[in-house]
């Protein structure tokens, strides 16, 4: 019963048309005539229709308008961004930072994470296009507002696979620049005629020159499986690069951006005073979205994302951390979602892999076959000196490096005493997209049938049914093509890693990753599956291997049912031979 402190003339308007006129026609019961009265429950059954139909309609009038916010996805531009209302997440104070305490800086960041924007809002900054940063941080910070000629080159467009590309791109913007700022009738290389467009534009405008190089290893990343090519554009860019250090006094700025820093490829070598920014705490967040951004720039996206799919903006925001968060570009620093992700997922109110699905990691799992790398060591996190993975060489038998660069592993700890970072897959897209991507590789499932099998497997295991599992696992195992299998141990535990990991998106699933546990426990509502393998063993000598290291006893107060799987491998016929279950209740 609802109370209303007024007289009912005043709650009437509130109601419907139709229903006020079928009210005022009908004899109403009052329970209490006082001027503190409560009206019948058809009225009160009427307001509340009429409050929820009313807050519906604002719900959606709400995520309209919300909708309405323009997410800048694939907008790399920032004068396009400000100027057509496009959302920005403020990093001006860093670039004015950057701008005012040094000269040549280089940055290496994971594709389609803000790079291309962020050289476009130094651009526009050094430009002195005041009215575009009109609210943002840098307005309060810079006086002056100087203009400044830029010479932006940008290598991501062009596809370079001949050797003539990487020369077309160059020429192309040297004559673009030639045009603003003229020729020498002696410059005939394109260093000889970048180092005179940075001498006359200097001249002319009587301010120093301001140079941006975008993704300035693309022809060096296209040309990695060709080392002919690689070497003639390595000879090509040193030279060009090499022009900002003979022409230093006429720079006022310097900055280039890629995604990985090639060390014998030596294109900085003659620019030796460049400042690597990669991993500087100071500049951690300066690409990607904190969680301080996400909440503060995209609240009423969160809040109608949960709308859609019936959660509270907090959960929206683990989720979006579970999925997008967590990379992180020193030990010290705030960790950052991917921007392109998160992006799409307030686009299309959905999560989805948005980022690993713009660009296939084949080339990385190559390299890693070749180079015969354990990956049950990679899938579950690496310990490696920053020496080991800042820089990637053509030549070193080690894929680590570009795998960091390329953004499939960030920086998840350090070790201050020895001096080892351990390097991990940054979120749950990452994770669970590369090894899905690797399972072609190594197993018989094939793009877009993990589903199916994983399914299989979990489902059995939920309902107790392990000969079912162990069956199933048989016939996978049985299916694996003579090509793709052989009789080393190793071939099989990463093949058993591959799936109890991608179980881990269903259901809790662990693989041994030191000494002293079970191979693989897999846990479910109602029981907890302890595996050991064996390829050269019984599984007696399985069985006995759980009880004698004790790798039940961390589930002894537990009230599942535990169930202890041991499983025989035959080197023979490459396939499960044996197994023995004993369960304890």
């Amino acid at each position: 019963m609802l109370e209303i402190l007024s007289h009912s003339s005043h709650f009437l308007p509130f109601l419907p048309p139709k229903r006020r006129r079928e009210i005022r026609k009908t004899q109403l019961s009052f329970f209490d005539f006082s001027p503190h009265f409560q009206i019948s429950l058809s009225i009160e059954a009427d307001f509340r229709k009429y409050l929820l139909s009313l807050m519906c309609k604002r719900s959606k009038e709400s995520d309209m308008d919300n909708l309405m916010r323009k997410l800048p996805i694939g907008i790399q531009t920032f004068e396009d961004i400000r100027r057509k209302n496009y959302l920005y997440v403020d990093k001006t104070a860093l670039v004015w930072r950057m701008a005012n305490l040094g000269k040549p800086y280089f940055l290496s960041r994971p594709r389609r994470f803000g790079k291309s924007l962020l050289l476009s809002t130094f651009e526009s900054y050094f430009l002195g296009k005041k009215e575009l940063f009109e609210g943002l941080a840098i307005e309060q910070m810079e006086t002056e507002w100087t203009e400044y000629p830029v010479l932006h080159l940008d290598l991501n467009a062009e596809k370079y696979d001949k050797p003539e590309k990487l020369n077309d791109i160059l020429s192309n913007h040297l004559t673009q620049w030639e045009l603003q700022y003229g020729k020498g009738l002696d410059e005939k290389t394109p260093s000889a005629r970048f180092g005179g467009v940075i001498r006359r534009a200097c001249e002319q405008t009587g301010h120093q020159v301001v140079v941006l190089v975008d993704e300035y290893d693309k022809p060096l990343l296209q040309a990695i499986t060709n080392l002919e090519l690689l070497e003639e554009y390595r000879q090509s860019l040193k030279a060009f690069y090499g022009v900002l250090k003979s022409t230093d006094r006429y720079l006022r700025f310097v900055f280039l951006t890629g995604v990985t820093k090639f060390s014998q490829v030596s294109v900085f070598s003659d620019l030796n005073q460049l400042n690597d920014i990669s991993l500087d705490y100071s500049y951690a967040t300066l690409c990607g979205i904190t969680r301080e951004e996400l909440t503060a720039t995209f609240k009423p996206e969160i809040e109608t994302f949960g709308r859609k799919n019936h959660q509270t903006p907090e959960e929206v925001v683990t989720a979006m951390e579970r999925n997008y968060d967590g990379y992180h570009f020193h030990p010290d620093g705030d960790g950052v979602f991917n921007p392109f992700s998160v992006l799409n997922a307030f686009s299309k109110l959905e999560l989805g892999n948005y980022w690993f699905q713009t660009g296939t990691p084949t080339f990385l799992i190559e390299l890693l076959q070749k180079s015969d790398y354990d990956l049950r060591t990679l899938l579950n996190g690496i310990e490696a000196p920053v020496s080991s993975f800042a820089e990637y060489r053509v030549d070193a038998n080690n894929p680590i490096p570009l795998i960091y660069q390329s953004g499939y592993l960030t920086i998840k700890d350090y070790d201050r005493e020895f001096q080892n970072y351990l390097l991990a897959f940054p979120n749950d897209e990452v994770r669970y997209g590369f090894i899905n991507f690797l399972v072609p590789f190594y197993t018989p499932m094939k793009n877009n049938d993990q589903g199916f099998y994983i399914g299989k497997f979990v489902q059995d295991l939920r309902t107790g049914d392990y000969d079912s599992f162990l069956t199933r696992l048989e016939a996978f195992f049985g299916d694996i093509p003579y090509e793709l299998n052989d009789q080393t141990e190793r071939h099989y535990q990463v093949i058993f890693y591959l799936v109890f990991k991608l179980m881990g998106q269903f259901t809790e699933a662990e693989v041994r990753s030191a000494r002293g546990r079970a191979d693989a426990v897999v846990k479910t509502p109602k029981y907890i599956y302890v595996f050991e393998f064996k390829l050269n063993g019984t599984v007696e000598e399985a069985l006995k291997q759980i009880d004698e290291k004790g790798y039940l006893i961390p589930y002894q107060a537990d009230h599942r049912e535990i169930i202890k799987i041991g499983v025989e491998f035959s080197a023979e016929s490459r396939n499960l031979n044996r197994w023995l279950i004993e369960t304890i209740e």
